[in-house]
């Protein structure tokens, strides 16, 4: 097995969201199988009590899609350790504090593996049930989630919330408008010169921060992720959406996977919830749809068990709304389904 990699981890409160004194956090660390090592807010319950015979449910956060752990995760994970569950909000690898090289490059497999490693994690700690673990991804992370536990059948529960399926986008672009093959092949044309340009510089170009300055005709979503990450809000040092964004390469090969074929066939619990003024709803409600009917003429059957699936609609939330707004995130329902199905 790989061995931990000695992390440099920041030991002082640096999240975007106040320090809960119902909880205990810690930082700690884990390998994944591609011998890539994790790093991760852990968050316990301070009320023993909520551990059945001194072990708690357990659940691992990670997302959004770009983001660090400090951010929309670690207020999942906090708020959800409030509630009574063993929580860990972890960086992907390659970013925040965790390792990999070069940074700000993303792999469907690896991301998916950070989820699997991250439930090897809980399942081994002492005060955790590990008969009793689920998964929260955030916006492309959501995706992630359910790609884990079509793979895993120790994933108990999952919540997809306001997800991205990366690879759909990486492939189809915004709203399936260049779902051809002649717009990929050109956006391939692109990265490949790109590459080559990388080589001769010795560096890799980034793309895909939040843009800013903002113009004034920017889409209401981009607007929504400039008031999140470019601001006191949500902005963090260590994040690239709120700095200069991803390798322009380095999510190349989403556009050729697709995530989500057999979610279909995942028999454990999964709420899908989603706002329904979010620009990503269409993700939410056809992977939602997918996962329960599958796809007949294709020869994909339904799920097997639909029984434990959910598609919860936010009114009125959009996007960026399921990061931080607790007024808007439906935490108590959250608590519910965990509860309902880590048993």
């Amino acid at each position: 097995m790989a061995q931990n990699e000695k992390l440099e981890l920041t030991q002082e409160w640096d999240k975007v969201f106040p320090k809960s004194e119902k909880v205990d956090h810690k930082k700690v660390t884990f390998t994944n199988n591609f011998g890539i090592t994790l790093a991760a807010d852990m968050y316990i319950p301070k009320d023993a009590s909520l551990a059945a015979n001194g072990k708690f449910p357990a659940i691992a956060v990670s997302g959004p899609f770009g983001a660090v752990k400090e951010q929309s995760s670690g207020l999942y994970a906090q708020t959800m350790a409030e509630k009574g569950y063993l929580t860990i909000a972890f960086d992907p690898s390659f970013t925040g504090e965790s390792s990999g090289m070069p940074r700000r490059v993303a792999s469907p497999d690896i991301n998916t593996e950070d989820f699997m490693a991250a439930v090897d994690f809980l399942g081994a700690q002492e005060n955790v049930d590990a008969e009793r673990i689920g998964i929260i991804g955030i916006c492309g992370w959501g995706g992630i989630a359910l790609n884990a536990a079509a793979a895993d059948t120790r994933i108990k529960a999952t919540v997809a919330s306001t997800m991205y399926d990366m690879t759909r986008v990486g492939g189809n672009g915004y709203f399936d408008s260049g779902d051809n093959e002649e717009v990929r092949y050109e956006g391939r044309k692109a990265l490949a010169a790109q590459r080559v340009k990388d080589r001769a510089a010795g560096s890799y170009l980034r793309a895909g921060g939040v843009v800013d300055p903002l113009p004034d005709d920017a889409p209401y979503f981009v607007k929504d992720y400039y008031a999140y990450y470019k601001t006191p809000r949500g902005y963090h040092k260590r994040s690239g959406n709120s700095n200069d964004g991803w390798n322009a390469t380095g999510t190349q090969a989403y556009a050729n996977a697709r995530f989500l074929r057999y979610t279909n066939e995942i028999r454990s619990a999964v709420l899908v919830m989603h706002g329904d003024k979010a620009h990503s709803f269409y993700f939410g409600k056809d992977a939602y749809k997918y996962m329960v009917e599958g796809n007949p003429a294709a020869g994909i059957k339904a799920n097997p068990n639909p029984s434990n699936k959910e598609l919860l609609v936010i009114p009125g939330a959009s996007h960026v709304d399921l990061y931080d707004n607790m007024e808007k995130i439906p935490f108590a329902k959250l608590d519910e389904f965990f509860k309902t199905n880590l048993k």
